[in-house]
């Protein structure tokens, strides 16, 4: 097994790999030029920037019992194709019995954008998610 991290604006990118390297796990982090990484632990994989090329290669590398770190639901349902377990960063696991209906939401939420209706945003990060993201990742990283 190994953590591929959709680095760009991941907020546990450090947590990743403190608990990749305790547990003796391969962490690879993936950006595009723009968001350069460079961290002790961790192999970072640079793409060139445009539109979902690192989600592209996340893709690529991903193998089955891979961990994947991401915020992307259409990245997290391409990976479970793939047989990965993937991990939002709040905590919680991409399954095959989620996975539709977050898409359906993520679609819903781009139409009422489209015809020019406003959503909230996404409230400041607390405490209490990187914990939530460190105990799921621990357990997933034990099983």
């Amino acid at each position: 097994m190994r953590i591929l991290v959709d680095a760009d604006g991941c907020p546990v990118v450090d947590s990743t790999i403190a608990l990749a390297t305790a547990h003796k796990t391969e962490c690879l982090l993936l950006c595009d030029t723009s968001h350069v990484f460079e961290r002790s632990g961790a192999k970072t994989l640079t793409f060139s920037k445009g539109a979902d090329s690192v989600d592209f290669a996340l893709v690529n590398l991903v193998q089955p019992g891979d961990l994947v770190v991401t915020q992307d639901y259409g990245l997290a349902a391409m990976c479970l194709a793939r047989n990965a377990v993937v991990l939002n960063q709040d905590g919680m696991e991409y399954t095959s019995g989620n996975i539709d209906a977050l898409l359906l939401q993520r679609h819903t939420a781009k139409k009422i954008r489209n015809a020019g209706g406003r959503l909230k945003g996404l409230s400041k990060r607390r405490r209490e998610q990187d914990d939530a993201f460190r105990a799921k990742l621990e357990e997933l990283l034990n099983r």
